[in-house]
């Protein structure tokens, strides 16, 4: 069984309401960049940032990263590194916003915060989800969230973008 949380509309409200907040807290936007986590996180921090670009007054960086290597359950911990031309900018004293599309336990977050500080050492690090689904595990929480909720554990939050799947919606599935 599946339930529509959000559509096309309603992602695009929050994306809206989320960079206000952004901006809003991050008064010297000059400072700012985007970066989302492989996969839609950071098709969610390119939408972000140029939410930013037009709310605001000067041009956003945003990038991509990878984290599949930082991860906990990896086994191949001799190849972590995170590919430098992923992020072709110093984050050295900026103000980062990390872009996930659903938080659960937080590792994933845990994991993409050792990466960036493999890049450089920036000044802040935020965090921003389209979709906060309880059950963390360690002591993450994001400073901007799109919709909470709270998702039995064998239960799977599904994000569909644009850009990846062809449309946009978030669906909860129930098993």
């Amino acid at each position: 069984m599946q339930t529509r949380l959000l559509d096309k509309k309603g992602i695009d409200r929050i994306l809206t309401r989320i960079s206000s907040e952004v901006l809003e807290r991050n008064q010297d936007s000059s400072r700012l960049i985007v970066i989302g986590i492989i996969q839609r996180g950071d098709c969610l921090a390119e939408r972000i940032a140029d939410k930013l670009e037009s709310m605001g007054d000067c041009k956003i960086d945003s990038a991509a990263i990878d984290i599949t290597f930082y991860r906990d359950d990896v086994k191949l911990k001799a190849y972590k590194y995170v590919l430098k031309d992923e992020i072709d900018f110093d984050i050295t004293n900026r103000d980062v916003l990390l872009v996930d599309d659903v938080i659960y336990t937080g590792r994933t977050i845990r994991a993409a915060v050792d990466a960036l500080m493999d890049t450089g050492r920036p000044k802040s690090i935020q965090l921003a989800v389209l979709i906060d689904r309880g059950g963390r595990e360690l002591p993450i929480q994001p400073d901007y969230c799109g919709k909470k909720m709270q998702a039995d554990f064998n239960n799977e939050v599904e994000v569909k973008l644009m850009e990846i799947d062809g449309e946009d919606n978030v669906s909860i599935l129930w098993k």
